[in-house]
Protein backbone atom coordinates (compact mmCIF):
# COMPACT_ATOMS: atom_id res chain seq x y z
CA UNK A 1 0.00 0.00 0.00
CA UNK A 2 2.81 2.40 0.87
CA UNK A 3 4.57 1.78 -2.45
CA UNK A 4 1.57 1.37 -4.76
CA UNK A 5 2.59 4.45 -6.77
CA UNK A 6 5.75 2.60 -7.79
CA UNK A 7 3.65 0.16 -9.84
CA UNK A 8 3.08 0.95 -13.54
CA UNK A 9 -0.23 2.77 -14.01
CA UNK A 10 -1.63 0.07 -16.31
CA UNK A 11 -0.75 -2.70 -13.85
CA UNK A 12 -2.31 -0.80 -10.95
CA UNK A 13 -5.49 -0.24 -12.97
CA UNK A 14 -5.72 -3.96 -13.82
CA UNK A 15 -5.27 -4.84 -10.16
CA UNK A 16 -7.79 -2.25 -8.99
CA UNK A 17 -10.59 -3.33 -11.35
CA UNK A 18 -9.82 -7.01 -10.78
CA UNK A 19 -10.20 -6.44 -7.05
CA UNK A 20 -13.53 -4.73 -7.71
CA UNK A 21 -14.77 -7.80 -9.61
CA UNK A 22 -13.54 -10.06 -6.81
CA UNK A 23 -15.21 -7.93 -4.15
CA UNK A 24 -18.47 -7.84 -6.11
CA UNK A 25 -18.48 -11.62 -6.38
CA UNK A 26 -17.64 -12.14 -2.71
CA UNK A 27 -20.11 -9.56 -1.39
CA UNK A 28 -22.92 -10.45 -3.83
CA UNK A 29 -22.86 -7.15 -5.70
CA UNK A 30 -24.19 -6.56 -9.21
CA UNK A 31 -23.89 -8.53 -11.47
CA UNK A 32 -23.14 -11.35 -9.02
CA UNK A 33 -26.00 -10.52 -6.64
CA UNK A 34 -28.15 -13.64 -7.17
CA UNK A 35 -26.10 -16.23 -5.26
CA UNK A 36 -26.71 -14.87 -1.76
CA UNK A 37 -30.50 -15.44 -1.60
CA UNK A 38 -29.90 -18.99 -2.91
CA UNK A 39 -27.46 -19.56 -0.05
CA UNK A 40 -30.22 -18.96 2.49
CA UNK A 41 -31.06 -22.69 2.52
CA UNK A 42 -28.64 -23.04 5.45
CA UNK A 43 -29.97 -23.27 9.03
CA UNK A 44 -30.92 -19.83 10.37
CA UNK A 45 -28.09 -19.48 12.96
CA UNK A 46 -25.64 -20.16 10.12
CA UNK A 47 -27.37 -17.49 8.02
CA UNK A 48 -27.19 -15.04 10.91
CA UNK A 49 -23.47 -15.56 11.48
CA UNK A 50 -22.09 -16.10 7.99
CA UNK A 51 -24.41 -14.12 5.74
CA UNK A 52 -25.03 -11.14 7.99
CA UNK A 53 -21.80 -10.73 9.88
CA UNK A 54 -18.76 -12.40 8.36
CA UNK A 55 -18.60 -14.02 4.93
CA UNK A 56 -20.27 -11.51 2.60
CA UNK A 57 -18.48 -8.60 4.25
CA UNK A 58 -15.06 -9.77 3.07
CA UNK A 59 -15.40 -8.05 -0.32
CA UNK A 60 -16.34 -4.77 1.34
CA UNK A 61 -13.31 -5.00 3.60
CA UNK A 62 -11.09 -5.81 0.60
CA UNK A 63 -12.12 -2.59 -1.17
CA UNK A 64 -11.76 -0.54 2.00
CA UNK A 65 -8.34 -1.99 2.79
CA UNK A 66 -6.91 -1.24 -0.65
CA UNK A 67 -8.68 2.09 -1.15
CA UNK A 68 -5.48 4.13 -0.51
CA UNK A 69 -3.74 2.30 -3.36
CA UNK A 70 -6.62 2.45 -5.84
CA UNK A 71 -8.26 5.85 -5.28
CA UNK A 72 -6.05 7.57 -7.86
CA UNK A 73 -6.80 5.01 -10.61
CA UNK A 74 -8.89 6.81 -13.29
CA UNK A 75 -12.51 5.69 -13.26
CA UNK A 76 -12.14 3.26 -10.36
CA UNK A 77 -14.09 5.25 -7.78
CA UNK A 78 -16.88 5.91 -10.28
CA UNK A 79 -17.06 2.18 -11.08
CA UNK A 80 -17.27 1.38 -7.35
CA UNK A 81 -20.04 3.98 -6.97
CA UNK A 82 -22.03 2.45 -9.83
CA UNK A 83 -21.69 -1.10 -8.53
CA UNK A 84 -22.94 0.00 -5.12
CA UNK A 85 -25.82 2.06 -6.49
CA UNK A 86 -27.07 -0.60 -8.91
CA UNK A 87 -26.76 -3.32 -6.27
CA UNK A 88 -28.61 -1.33 -3.62
CA UNK A 89 -31.48 -0.47 -5.97
CA UNK A 90 -31.79 -3.86 -7.70
CA UNK A 91 -31.73 -5.84 -4.46
CA UNK A 92 -34.20 -3.52 -2.73
CA UNK A 93 -36.71 -3.96 -5.57
CA UNK A 94 -36.12 -7.74 -5.55
CA UNK A 95 -36.82 -7.85 -1.81
CA UNK A 96 -40.21 -6.21 -2.41
CA UNK A 97 -41.42 -9.14 -4.51
CA UNK A 98 -39.75 -11.98 -2.58
CA UNK A 99 -42.21 -14.33 -0.85
CA UNK A 100 -39.63 -16.34 1.10
CA UNK A 101 -38.90 -14.65 4.45
CA UNK A 102 -35.18 -15.46 4.51
CA UNK A 103 -34.78 -14.62 0.81
CA UNK A 104 -36.28 -11.17 1.43
CA UNK A 105 -33.76 -10.62 4.23
CA UNK A 106 -30.97 -11.85 1.95
CA UNK A 107 -31.88 -9.32 -0.73
CA UNK A 108 -31.93 -6.70 2.01
CA UNK A 109 -28.37 -7.73 2.88
CA UNK A 110 -27.27 -7.27 -0.74
CA UNK A 111 -28.86 -3.81 -0.72
CA UNK A 112 -27.10 -2.78 2.50
CA UNK A 113 -23.78 -4.05 1.12
CA UNK A 114 -24.47 -1.77 -1.87
CA UNK A 115 -24.62 1.17 0.54
CA UNK A 116 -21.17 0.18 1.85
CA UNK A 117 -19.70 -0.10 -1.66
CA UNK A 118 -21.18 3.30 -2.55
CA UNK A 119 -19.58 4.80 0.57
CA UNK A 120 -16.16 3.46 -0.45
CA UNK A 121 -16.62 4.89 -3.96
CA UNK A 122 -17.37 8.25 -2.35
CA UNK A 123 -14.20 8.01 -0.25
CA UNK A 124 -15.94 7.20 3.01
CA UNK A 125 -13.94 4.19 4.16
CA UNK A 126 -14.82 4.75 7.83
CA UNK A 127 -18.53 5.20 6.98
CA UNK A 128 -18.56 1.92 5.05
CA UNK A 129 -16.86 -0.01 7.85
CA UNK A 130 -19.12 1.54 10.48
CA UNK A 131 -22.19 0.46 8.49
CA UNK A 132 -20.62 -2.98 8.02
CA UNK A 133 -20.50 -3.39 11.81
CA UNK A 134 -23.90 -1.77 12.35
CA UNK A 135 -25.54 -3.95 9.66
CA UNK A 136 -24.05 -7.13 11.10
CA UNK A 137 -25.79 -6.41 14.41
CA UNK A 138 -29.30 -5.66 13.18
CA UNK A 139 -29.29 -8.19 10.31
CA UNK A 140 -28.18 -11.04 12.59
CA UNK A 141 -31.03 -10.00 14.90
CA UNK A 142 -33.50 -10.12 11.99
CA UNK A 143 -32.28 -13.51 10.79
CA UNK A 144 -32.56 -15.04 14.25
CA UNK A 145 -36.05 -13.56 14.66
CA UNK A 146 -36.97 -14.95 11.24
CA UNK A 147 -35.71 -18.36 12.36
CA UNK A 148 -37.98 -18.14 15.39
CA UNK A 149 -40.98 -17.36 13.17
CA UNK A 150 -40.14 -20.10 10.64
CA UNK A 151 -39.70 -22.66 13.44
CA UNK A 152 -43.05 -21.66 14.93
CA UNK A 153 -45.16 -21.70 11.76
CA UNK A 154 -43.29 -24.40 9.83
CA UNK A 155 -42.89 -22.44 6.59
CA UNK A 156 -40.79 -19.65 5.07
CA UNK A 157 -43.55 -18.59 2.68
CA UNK A 158 -44.80 -15.17 3.82
CA UNK A 159 -48.03 -15.68 1.86
CA UNK A 160 -48.97 -18.35 4.40
CA UNK A 161 -48.21 -16.13 7.40
CA UNK A 162 -50.45 -13.58 9.04
CA UNK A 163 -51.71 -12.56 12.46
CA UNK A 164 -48.49 -13.74 14.08
CA UNK A 165 -47.96 -10.60 16.20
CA UNK A 166 -50.38 -11.75 18.86
CA UNK A 167 -49.14 -15.35 18.82
CA UNK A 168 -45.42 -14.50 18.85
CA UNK A 169 -45.16 -11.20 20.78
CA UNK A 170 -41.46 -11.53 21.63
CA UNK A 171 -40.45 -12.32 18.04
CA UNK A 172 -42.69 -9.44 16.88
CA UNK A 173 -40.98 -6.95 19.18
CA UNK A 174 -37.50 -8.12 18.19
CA UNK A 175 -38.43 -7.90 14.50
CA UNK A 176 -39.71 -4.35 14.97
CA UNK A 177 -36.45 -3.26 16.63
CA UNK A 178 -34.37 -4.87 13.86
CA UNK A 179 -36.57 -3.38 11.14
CA UNK A 180 -36.36 0.14 12.57
CA UNK A 181 -32.57 -0.17 12.73
CA UNK A 182 -32.49 -1.44 9.14
CA UNK A 183 -34.67 1.46 7.99
CA UNK A 184 -32.32 3.97 9.64
CA UNK A 185 -34.90 5.37 12.05
CA UNK A 186 -33.25 7.83 14.52
CA UNK A 187 -31.92 6.48 17.84
CA UNK A 188 -31.46 2.96 16.43
CA UNK A 189 -27.93 1.99 15.34
CA UNK A 190 -28.67 1.89 11.59
CA UNK A 191 -29.48 5.60 11.65
CA UNK A 192 -25.97 6.63 12.68
CA UNK A 193 -24.12 4.60 10.07
CA UNK A 194 -26.54 5.38 7.22
CA UNK A 195 -26.47 9.07 8.07
CA UNK A 196 -22.67 8.99 7.88
CA UNK A 197 -22.85 7.37 4.43
CA UNK A 198 -25.29 10.06 3.23
CA UNK A 199 -23.00 12.76 4.63
CA UNK A 200 -19.99 11.36 2.80
CA UNK A 201 -22.03 10.97 -0.38
CA UNK A 202 -23.28 14.54 -0.26
CA UNK A 203 -19.80 15.96 0.27
CA UNK A 204 -17.67 13.74 -1.95
CA UNK A 205 -19.72 11.90 -4.60
CA UNK A 206 -21.31 13.30 -7.79
CA UNK A 207 -24.76 14.74 -7.13
CA UNK A 208 -26.43 12.26 -9.51
CA UNK A 209 -25.06 9.40 -7.40
CA UNK A 210 -26.20 11.04 -4.15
Amino acid sequence: LAKSSALPAVALAWIAFSFLVAAAAKSAQFPFHTWLPDAMEAPTPVSALIHAATMVNAGIYLLARFYPAFEAVPGWKTAVLLVGLISALTAAVSALIATDLKRALAYSTVSQLGYMVYAIGAGGVFASQFHLLSHAVFKALLFLAAGSVIHSVGTRDMRRMGGLGGKLPFARNVFIVGSLALAGVPIFNGFWSKELILEVGLEHSPFWAY
